[in-house]
C-alpha cells in the first residue's frame, strides 16, 4: 500500500544554492520535487544501516504481532477480541483504500499542508499514546511485582435513561495502564513537538504490531483476495501515478518507519531517510499470522507455514530494497511481497499434501461468535489496551489509526 524510497531532507537554502535547487527541482518520476535542496548521496555503509534497520523493524511488529494474534484469537473476552475481515470486507478494501489515498492526495493539493498536518499531529498523538500504551501492557505485567498495589478504574459515559440508556464510552483501566499511559504520553508530546524520527518510529511500530495482532484474516481465500486487490492497488498508484509518492512525503504522521542514511555522519539529528509504509507490514503481517494459526490448529507442534511465510517476507522485502536501489525509483513493495508470502507458503502445503486443510481453516472458529467485523459500527467500551487497537486496525492500512472495546456491531 505504499513503497520504500528515500526522502530528502527539507530545508531553506541560500541564493548561493539556487542553481542546485533547480537542478534538484524534480523525482525520478518527472513530477515536481517536494524538497528542493540539493539530494544527500549516502554512503555505501549509511545505506547498508539504513535498510537493515528497516528490514529489522519491519520484522519485529509482525513476529511479535502473529505470536500475540494467537493469544487474541482464544481470548474469551468480548473485550479483547479481534476485528475478523471477511472476503466481503477484503474484496472492497483496496476500493476504499483507493479513494482515501486520491482524498488525501486532493487535500494536500487544495489546502496548506501546513495545517493538514497539524490536524493529523495531533489526532495521531492520541492514537499513538493510546497504541504504544497497549504494546508496553504485556512488558509493564512483567516488569511490575506482584505487590505493587494494582487498582482498578473505570470511566463509563452513556446516554439516555431508563431502557434506553446506552453506554458510550466504558472505558476500564488499572495502575499499570496508567503508567503505561504515561510513558506513552512523553514520547506522544516529544513526537509533537520535534517530529523525531525515534518517536515516529515507536508509534509506527505500535501501530504495526497492533494491526498484526487485532485484524484477523478468517481464511487463506480471504487474504488471498486482500493481497491480490491490494497487489493491484500498490502497483497502480506508485507506477501510474505520483499520488502515492506524493502523499507519502506529504503526511507527516507516524504511518511509516524511517531510518536515516546519514546517521553515521550527523548522529541523532540526520535527516535524509529511507522509509517503509506501514502497509507494506500489516498487509503480509496479518496473513502470516493466520498462517501461524493455522500451524496451530494443525496440532503438529511445526511452524512450517509461519516460518516459511516469514521468511519469504524477509525475502520480498530484500528484493524491493534491490530493485529501488539498484533502478533509483520509488518501489510498490507489495509487488514482490505478494507473491512471496503467498506463493512460498502454497507451494509448501502442494508438496505436504495440505493445500485442501489450508484452503479449508477458518480462523473465525476460534473466537467467539459474537467477533465483531471490521465494517461495524460499535461503540466504545474496554480497556486502554482494547481502545488502542481498536484505533490502529482500522486504519493503519489506510493512513487513519483505531482498536477495541465491548462491541455491539451493525453490519453494513
Amino acid at each position: 500500500m505504499s513503497e520504500a524510497e528515500q526522502i530528502p531532507a527539507s530545508a531553506s537554502e541560500a541564493a548561493a544554492s539556487a542553481v542546485l535547487d533547480a537542478l534538484n527541482a524534480t523525482d525520478s518520476n518527472g513530477t515536481e520535487a517536494l524538497n528542493a535542496t540539493a539530494k544527500f548521496v549516502a554512503s555505501p555503509e549509511g545505506t547498508a544501516l539504513a535498510y537493515g534497520s528497516l528490514v529489522f523493524m519491519a520484522l519485529l511488529p509482525i513476529f511479535f504481532g502473529a505470536l500475540r494474534s494467537v493469544t487474541c484469537s482464544k481470548s474469551k473476552n468480548a473485550a479483547d477480541m479481534p476485528e475478523t475481515i471477511t472476503s466481503r470486507d477484503a474484496a472492497r478494501f483496496p476500493i476504499i483504500a483507493s479513494c482515501t489515498l486520491f482524498g488525501l492526495y486532493l487535500f494536500f493539493k487544495v489546502f496548506s499542508q501546513e495545517y493538514i498536518n497539524l490536524l493529523l499531529s495531533v489526532y495521531f498523538f492520541v492514537l499513538g499514546v493510546l497504541a504504544l500504551s497497549h504494546t508496553m501492557s504485556p512488558l509493564m505485567s512483567r516488569v511490575f511485582p506482584a505487590s505493587f498495589p494494582n487498582k482498578q478504574y473505570q470511566l463509563l459515559f452513556t446516554q439516555g435513561s431508563g431502557e434506553s440508556k446506552e453506554e458510550i464510552v466504558n472505558y476500564e483501566f488499572d495502575t499499570k495502564n496508567l503508567v503505561c499511559l504515561l510513558i506513552s504520553s512523553v514520547v506522544g508530546v516529544w513526537y509533537l513537538l520535534k517530529k523525531h524520527w525515534i518517536a515516529n518510529n515507536l508509534f509506527g511500530l505500535a501501530f504495526a504490531l497492533n494491526g498484526v495482532e487485532l485484524l484477523h484474516l478468517n481464511n487463506v481465500s480471504t487474504g488471498c483476495i486482500l493481497l491480490g486487490g491490494l497487489f493491484i492497488y500498490d502497483v497502480f498508484w506508485v507506477f501510474g501515478t505520483n499520488v502515492m509518492v506524493t502523499v507519502a512525503k506529504s503526511f507527516e504522521a507516524p504511518i511509516k518507519l524511517v531510518f536515516p542514511q546519514d546517521l553515521l555522519e550527523k548522529g541523532l539529528e540526520a535527516s535524509n531517510f529511507a522509509m517503509l509504509g506501514l502497509g507494506d507490514i500489516v498487509i503480509p503481517g496479518i496473513f502470516i499470522a493466520l498462517l501461524l494459526r493455522f500451524d496451530v490448529s494443525l496440532n503438529k507442534n511445526s511452524r512450517t507455514y509461519f516460518y516459511s511465510s516469514f521468511l519469504a517476507y524477509i525475502f520480498g522485502l530484500g528484493l524491493t530494497i534491490f530493485v529501488m536501489h539498484t533502478f533509483k525509483h520509488a518501489q510498490p513493495a507489495l509487488l514482490y511481497l505478494v507473491p512471496a508470502c503467498v506463493g512460498f507458503p502454497v507451494i509448501i502445503a502442494l508438496f505436504k499434501g495440505e493445500l485442501t486443510e489450508m484452503f479449508s481453516y477458518e480462523s473465525s472458529e476460534e473466537v467467539l461468535p459474537t467477533s465483531p467485523r471490521l465494517t461495524s459500527f460499535p461503540t466504545v467500551s474496554g480497556s486502554p489496551a482494547s481502545l488502542a487497537s481498536s484505533m490502529d486496525a482500522v486504519s493503519v492500512a489506510t493512513g487513519s489509526s483505531p482498536r477495541h472495546r465491548r462491541l455491539q456491531p451493525t453490519s453494513m
